[in-house]
């Protein structure tokens, strides 16, 4: 095998291998708390979009994990409830580190960069959300 061919394929088992990790970290991140779902959904599908188009095109089909990501990639929109969802999580998990031994480093820097993470999240655009029985008004006239 030629090196040109053998580092076609490591490049490809890397793009796969973090597509795949990402993937479980997002599904990890369905029943429990702390962990997202959709951001490692979205590097997951970046990813196989590098390295494993089969796995990309089954995540935009997606009937749930779908939508969102196709938003993201289209418009850079976040869904109303993400945002809810994410700004909550954040400040539950500031709440208990306060409560916390967490070092106090800790406690004065990661309020200030979850307060920026949120006002960030929440100056993107939200999907527009269209009835498919609507008509588009024609835009010439």
């Amino acid at each position: 095998m030629s090196t040109v061919k053998a580092w076609h394929w490591l490049k490809v088992l890397l793009w796969r291998l973090l597509a795949i990790k990402a993937l479980l970290l997002g599904l990890l991140g369905i029943p429990l708390p702390g962990l997202p779902t959709v951001p490692f959904l979205l590097l997951s599908a970046w990813a196989a979009g590098k390295g494993w188009p089969t796995l990309e095109l089954w995540l935009l089909q997606h009937p749930r994990y779908g939508p969102p990501i196709l938003a993201w990639r289209q418009h850079g929109a976040v869904s109303r409830r993400a945002k809810w969802l994410a700004s909550l999580m954040m400040t539950g998990s500031v709440l208990l580190m306060w409560f916390s031994a967490a070092p106090v480093l800790l406690k004065i820097i990661l309020p200030p960069f979850l307060a920026a993470v949120a006002t960030w999240l929440w100056l993107r655009p939200e999907p527009v959300s269209v009835n498919p029985m609507e008509k588009p008004h024609d835009q010439s006239t």
